[in-house]
């Protein structure tokens, strides 16, 4: 057997450092574990001893009124996933026309861009809540479009809401496309539409990847707020079972299960924007 053809062995060098990164990992990983646990027992101890706690627990964590709130809560969290999906689908579309729209060369496309920046400024400096209320109140208060759930104004407030912040994210990722790419595609003989759909949105999304997920992430949040429209979901239900039990352990169940609803988003932005970073130091293509 030829030295090309024995299999590659790493050196007692290369050995070693590994064997010194695995036991700075474990060393690293103890402490951080050891720290964690005496941060959780100073902050529970001083929490369980403070005067108060035994009111709080009583009010904010009773198993029993959480085990008997969760059916009812849990029902109305499937209206919430329910006014996200559409939403996040809604937006997606929205947004990208916005982005678009402001992204258009020409004096002949000037309405369109001033109705696109309108927009965007006017919902971005709007807060959710007087959207939901204007368009949950003041629409239905026109007549037009006779009887329509809640529920449908509220998506529709958060849709023109979240519109304007994924239109300005992706506007951001669309311009952060160096201009050489524009012009390479004209070259080839794309139209404008073919080199926005083929070379700039591409890049553009993948630029942004990690601040879309966070808006997404905002957005299930957000959807909670329409409860103020009278919607029966997961926050209004455990407003109907406070209001029986006068307790407010309803709400912890509440805020877990949207908690459990974002977090693999979360983990998942996490991941992304980390395999992102990874990428970049390494020099690959972003």
């Amino acid at each position: 057997m030829t030295t090309t053809d024995a299999a590659w062995q790493p050196s007692e060098l290369e050995l070693a450092r590994r064997a010194t990164r695995r036991r700075q990992s474990t060393k690293s990983v103890l402490i951080a574990l050891a720290s964690t646990v005496v941060f959780v027992a100073v902050v529970g101890y001083a929490i369980v001893s403070s005067p108060g706690w035994e009111d709080v627990r009583r009010s904010f964590f009773d198993v029993d009124i959480a085990l008997a709130a969760f059916p009812s809560v849990l029902a109305g969290l499937w209206v919430n996933i329910q006014v996200l999906l559409v939403a996040a689908l809604a937006v997606a579309v929205i947004g990208t026309l916005l982005a678009v729209m402001r992204s258009l060369r020409g004096p002949v496309f000037f309405p369109l861009r001033a109705l696109a920046t309108v927009y965007t400024d006017l919902f971005r400096g709007m807060p959710l809540l007087i959207v939901l209320y204007l368009v949950g109140f003041g629409i239905p208060a026109l007549g037009i479009f006779g009887r329509v759930p809640v529920v449908l104004w509220g998506t529709i407030a958060i849709v023109l809401t979240y519109s304007a912040y994924v239109a300005e994210v992706l506007r951001a990722g669309m311009e952060a496309v160096h201009p050489s790419q524009r012009i390479a595609a004209r070259s080839l003989g794309l139209s404008h539409a073919q080199t926005l759909r083929i070379v700039v949105i591409p890049q553009g999304v993948r630029k942004v990847v990690p601040a879309l997920m966070n808006d997404f992430v905002s957005m299930q949040k957000d959807v909670g707020l329409i409860s103020v429209l009278g919607a029966v979901d997961a926050v209004r239900a455990a407003q109907i079972q406070v209001a029986a039990t006068y307790n407010f352990t309803p709400y912890i169940v509440a805020g877990l299960l949207f908690v459990a609803m974002s977090l693999p988003m979360i983990r998942l932005t996490d991941w992304v924007s980390a395999r992102l970073a990874r990428r970049e130091q390494t020099g690959g293509v972003v």
